[in-house]
Formats: C-alpha cells, structure tokens, sequence
C-alpha cells in the first residue's frame, strides 16, 4: 500500500489523512483492534472520552509500543473532551484524567465534542485548552460538529478558530455550507461516519458498484477516496484486520472526473448522526 499523505493544519503541524475511528468499540476490545491498525500501517488513531475506551486505546499503544518515544513522535493521537465537563477547571480536570488512560504524557489534538449552544460553554473551555496547548500536552485544538454559526462565536469570544473541524460527513450528507466555512477560514475537515455506519454503500442503487468495479475496487473504498479526493481526512472504523487494510489500501487509483461528480450529487437532506443544536454527548 502507498503511503498515506498528510493535511497540514493551520498551527503548521500535519495530520495523517486517513485515520482508526474507534467509535462504539468496547473498550476491552480496543486494544487489539489499536495493535492490529498499528500493524497494518495506521498512525493516526482517534478516540473520546464519551466512547469509554480510552484506557483500551491506551493498553493497545503500551503494548504496541506507541506510548512513549520515536514511536509515540510517529503517531497522530486524538481525543476529546466529554460535553458534560465543558468548563475551565472541569476541563483541566478531566484532560489529566484522560491522558493518564491514553498512558501519553501528551495528545496530538484534544476536541471540543459537541457546542451544546443550549448550554454554551467554549468560551471556558477553551481557555483551559490554549493552557494545555502552551504547557505542550495538547498539541492541536479542535471541535467536533460545530456549524458555522458556532465557529463564528468561538472565533469572536477567543481570538481563535480551531484547526480542525469534525462533522457527519458522507456522500449522502455533504454540509456543503459548513465545509465552505471551514476552507474560508482554514479549519481542516475532518469526517467521521465517512460511510454513514455503512448506509451509504447503498446509495444511488448500483451508482458506486459500477464505478468499483470499474477500478476493481471494494464500493467503500470508492467512498473514501472520494473523501481523500476532496481534501478531508477520515477516520472510518473497523474492528477487522482485513478491513483496516481495505480502509486504508485508497492510494492506488483515482476516480474520473465524471464518478466523482456523479458521487457529488448523491447529496440529500438526512444525517445519520445527531443534530449539533440539540445533541449533548454527556
């Protein structure tokens, strides 16, 4: 397989583009499933404290090696603060908490998981952030599922908007108004659910079964290389060796202009996912 390239952030450092999602992974099952993407070439893994597998992320990189080190340099870790701590201190608090399960002294890129604008406290938060980012625990800032309405007021109650950020994004689930907010603002976007927990491998009947075929080539790997082509980095989960292989195998062939159109107007109007006015994930 090719090499995965890189996304540089606007904080000058580089994120591998394709990534381990280990959402919904059972936490005494993460740590062979981190071993084997580690194995098979991965090193980019992210994680959340809402999931409840930090401490199998952490185990899988002790035992990988990937905790400390050249090899922990070679690694892209990503975590992200639970919703129900948001705050300066509760956010301090909960950062030491997470870092000790992820067995790191520090994360490449801590995130804000949901706005919650119906209890809005990134302001706070991220206050405690920029001091874990001066302090060198936290490399890179980010958020997850902010719309533009809610990267607009972070910009204008801290000075800054994050390097990256994480959204719903699918064939079937474009955002195109968020992720023309982002490139103007040089935010990276970041998809998880990259092939909407599978329900997009269905969309437009036959539509990518014949341009998989053509490129003789898996339907989701059609999807994810029409990520990789739009410039946005992914984090597809799966649990099985044969599949990381696949999710990350995207590097040998390119679709036409034609089939990446024909994937561009899949568009519609339903997430897979939650709504970010409404949705906590506590």
């Amino acid at each position: 397989m090719a090499s995965v390239p890189s996304i540089q952030l606007s904080d000058g450092r580089r994120i591998p583009q394709v990534g381990l999602g280990v959402l919904r992974v059972e936490s005494s099952e993460t740590g062979s499933v981190v071993r084997s993407a580690l194995q098979v070439g991965y090193r980019h893994i992210d994680t959340a404290a809402g999931y409840g597998n930090e401490d199998g992320v952490g185990q899988g990189l002790l035992e990988a090696g990937y905790a400390s080190g050249q090899k922990r340099a070679d690694l892209w870790l990503t975590t992200k603060l639970k919703d129900s701590e948001q705050g300066y201190d509760s956010a301090l608090r909960a950062f030491d908490r997470q870092l000790g399960l992820l067995k790191s002294n520090y994360v490449d890129l801590y995130m804000i998981h949901w706005p919650t604008p119906f209890d809005w406290r990134a302001d706070q938060t991220w206050k405690a952030f920029t001091r874990l980012r001066e302090e060198g625990r936290a490399r890179s800032l980010g958020v997850c599922n902010f719309l533009p309405e809610h990267l607009e007021r972070l910009h204008a109650e801290t000075g800054e908007y994050p390097v990256i950020n994480q959204i719903e994004l699918h064939p079937t689930w474009q955002q195109r108004k968020t992720v023309a907010y982002c490139r103007e603002h040089n935010i990276a976007v970041e998809a998880y659910s990259p092939l909407a927990r599978g329900a997009d491998l269905e969309a437009g009947g036959d539509l990518l079964g014949r341009i998989a075929r053509s490129h003789s080539v898996s339907v989701a790997q059609v999807i994810l290389r029409w990520h990789i082509e739009n410039g946005t980095i992914i984090i597809p989960k799966s649990v099985h060796r044969q599949r990381q292989e696949e999710n990350l195998d995207l590097f040998g062939f390119a679709l036409t202009a034609d089939e990446h159109a024909l994937i561009d107007g899949l568009d519609g109007p339903t997430r897979a996912g939650h709504d970010p006015l409404t949705f906590t994930y506590a």
